[in-house]
């Protein structure tokens, strides 16, 4: 695999659509984490300033771990690239749910760049963007920018997991990183909730309140 992109390449095309009409700081914002019931959700944001030396990046649910991992030291490591990466908290998501909090993170990731004239956002259009803005559904296949951040945000986030699969090892987070999993849920349902799990979420919450059972007629 080619270590950059040749300028021509089509996941370009997005970014070069702005660096031509003269816009030099152009974002791309992804998250990661919307589905689990437990940890957080990270949303990471990145512009590249050298637009011949950017990673050969793709959709991050298309690549394997081992190489997402190669391809996050490269992202970080590219030649004027900018990169911020947010979690906001399973506190946080139950709070606000987490469509919510994945706007809060795309919104504040963003504004931590410092530098954005625009953003390319991964899925749905985001209200109340700090920066002018244009939504890609599956962006993360379309846009270098946009794939760099699902890259940073999911790897990122893989790597907290494993983090609280060192605190709480009956859970397995280390292999399903807090998504709905069968082992997942017979280990919550065992176990009981964590504090990293997302209280508001119908399988954790339907363990810390079980519905009433039926009351049978015969």
């Amino acid at each position: 695999m080619d270590e950059y992109f040749n300028i021509n390449d089509d996941m370009l095309l997005f970014e070069r659509q702005k660096w031509n009409e003269g816009v030099s700081f152009v974002a791309g914002v992804d998250e990661a984490g919307r589905g689990p019931l437990a940890g957080p959700v990270v949303v990471a944001a990145v512009i590249f300033t050298n637009h011949k030396k950017i990673p050969v990046v793709n959709d991050s649910k298309q690549l394997s771990a081992a190489k997402r991992e190669i391809l996050y030291d490269k992202i970080i490591s590219a030649p004027g690239v900018i990169y911020a990466i947010q979690e906001i908290s399973p506190e946080e998501i139950d709070r606000m749910n987490i469509l919510q909090a994945t706007h809060l993170g795309m919104r504040k990731s963003v504004t931590e760049l410092k530098k954005t004239e625009f953003t390319y956002i991964d899925g749905l259009s985001v209200p109340d963007f700090p920066t002018p803005c244009r939504a890609i559904v599956k962006g993360d296949s379309k846009s270098a920018s946009i794939a760099a951040a699902s890259i940073l945000a999911k790897t990122y986030r893989d790597a907290v997991m494993t983090k609280f699969a060192e605190q709480y090892p009956e859970y397995g987070f280390e292999n399903h990183s807090g998504y709905g999993t069968k082992a997942h849920i017979t280990a919550l349902q065992k176990y009981g909730a964590t504090p990293i799990h997302r209280k508001t979420f119908a399988p954790v919450r339907n363990v810390i309140n079980p519905p009433p059972k039926q009351l049978e007629l015969f």
